[in-house]
């Protein structure tokens, strides 16, 4: 039997409306991810699929709130941890997020290398600009991108560019486990091929452990489980 890398136990987690309502969007929640594995999320749009992984993450922005339950990682439980000790310890290293849209989660302004130094020095703040290219080189080229790409801001680069990218910041620490939050839900055929294969190939090479998958096409989970 496999170790398993993420457990989930009875997880409920809900939104706090302005007229102080409770709308529980994930409500109940079990689920096991095993180390090499993945594991397909399939659900019809506004079904609560992103605030779930929003929630598997720990770290909640209202009107998110947890409500009760537990997410071991690699046998730490994160529930009830702080937010400044998630932020630091658990986002990146633990778990990583592929968020929708992920074409528009560069910030215009910067150049792709800032974006990935704020990513790693807010994990190791005394890490060298050296140290910092040399692993987001490796990390850019493992999804088959140049490291010229780094000097590049977000307008110079085209949606699949930008796509790896992002797929290549999202997993630039090695996390345990990996969630890809419909990441190829606005590309063509093609370019979704592209994007399930490179995610395969993080796996097997061991930059990621596991992977959640989440999509409202159940063809794709064919391909990605």
């Amino acid at each position: 039997m496999e170790k398993v890398i993420l457990e989930v136990r009875d997880l409920t987690t809900k939104y706090i409306t302005r007229f102080q309502e409770n709308v529980y969007a994930v409500d109940h929640v079990s689920l096991k991810v095993e180390e090499g594995k993945s594991l397909g999320i399939a659900g019809e749009s506004g079904c609560g699929k992103s605030t779930l992984a929003l929630s598997l993450m720990g770290y909640y922005f209202p009107p998110l709130h947890y409500t009760s339950g537990d997410i071991i990682i690699d046998g730490q439980n994160i529930s009830g941890m702080k937010p400044d000790d998630i932020r630091k310890s658990i986002l990146g290293r633990e778990i990583a997020y592929i968020p929708q849209a992920a074409m528009n989660a560069l910030n215009p302004t910067q150049k792709v290398i800032s974006f990935v130094e704020d990513v790693i020095q807010a994990h190791n703040p005394a890490a060298t600009k050296k140290e910092i290219y040399e692993l987001a080189r490796y990390s850019f080229e493992t999804v088959g991108l140049p490291a010229e790409v780094l000097q590049k801001y977000a307008v110079e680069l085209s949606g699949g560019m930008k796509q790896r990218t992002v797929i290549a910041v999202s997993t630039i620490l090695f996390p345990k486990v990996l969630i890809a939050d419909e990441p190829s839900s606005a590309l063509d055929v093609t370019s979704q091929k592209m994007v399930i294969k490179m995610l395969k190939q993080l796996m097997e090479k061991s930059i990621i452990k596991s992977m959640i998958f989440i999509t409202h096409e159940l063809p794709l989970l064919y391909n990605v489980t």
